[in-house]
């Protein structure tokens, strides 16, 4: 990037990645030699980036503040239990169909929200519920963007009981059912998860670009299956709005979604 917003933006990956190779900070110098910079034009970066807090510096060596990485993380945590209704308000206005947001949880997957029509025969609450993430639509938008190997040790210890007509046998089953989640960009359960139960679910992904939740509209399958189309793109719509919330600055005003 060549903005001084894109330099600054450069500088904090290169900390990050230092970080994360396990150094405790890095000189101005090393960043120097890292990133083929500059190394007085990075020194004032760094003064100026530890003015705002977005740097530590201890003697030579700067290091991200992980503090500010936790607080967005727990913003993210409170727009998904803010914005997160508004999205699903918005999925049964355009739906007529009970919808969801959920998280993974080791190899579950937990209802942290809900919304259902008026008129729904929806026995209790799934909020706080957790179930099984290979027989589950919201399981498979969850895990669409991990590679096989990293689905196979979040998997590793799941027995792939049935509960449904159409639920994975294995391992293997259930990626070549994720590779069809990934190619579409959302998933699609029939009668996985139970009988005559179908759903649909969009990944939501947070400012690291990370899949933290998915959007979910379930029903019998009778009625969801004809529908398809208005449900993905329902789950989509609503799931790409929920990820600018996630992503916008403190603060920032965000309206709904529009067919």
């Amino acid at each position: 990037m060549d903005s001084s917003m894109g330099r600054g933006l450069d500088i904090l990956e290169a900390l990050a990645q230092t970080t994360a190779g396990g150094l405790l900070g890095t000189s101005p110098a090393g960043l120097s030699k890292h990133m083929g910079r500059d190394r007085s034009q990075i020194s004032r970066s760094l003064a100026v980036m530890a003015e705002e807090g977005y740097v530590l510096r201890a003697s030579r060596n700067a290091s991200l503040n992980w503090r500010l990485y936790a607080d967005a993380q727990e913003l993210t945590a409170h727009r998904l239990r803010t914005d997160g209704q508004t999205a699903l308000e918005g999925m049964v206005e355009d739906t007529g169909e009970s919808c969801y947001l959920g998280v993974l949880i080791g190899d579950t997957t937990v209802t942290i929200a809900e919304r259902v029509p008026p008129g729904s025969n929806q026995v209790g609450s799934w909020i706080g519920r957790p179930y099984p993430a290979y027989c589950s639509d919201c399981g498979q938008a969850l895990l669409s963007d991990a590679d096989d190997a990293e689905v196979a040790a979040v998997l590793a210890r799941t027995d792939f009981a049935p509960h449904g007509p159409n639920t994975p046998a294995d391992l293997d089953d259930f990626l070549r059912r994720l590779e069809g989640t990934r190619r579409r960009g959302y998933s699609i359960v029939d009668e996985e998860a139970e009988p005559g139960l179908y759903s649909v679910a969009a990944p939501v992904r947070d400012f690291r670009g990370e899949v933290v939740s998915a959007l979910q509209v379930v029903g019998p399958k009778a009625r969801i299956a004809p529908m398809l189309e208005t449900c993905a793109g329902a789950a989509l719509r609503w799931a790409r709005w929920l990820e600018g919330c996630l992503q916008a600055p403190p603060g920032a005003a965000s309206g709904p979604a529009r067919a």
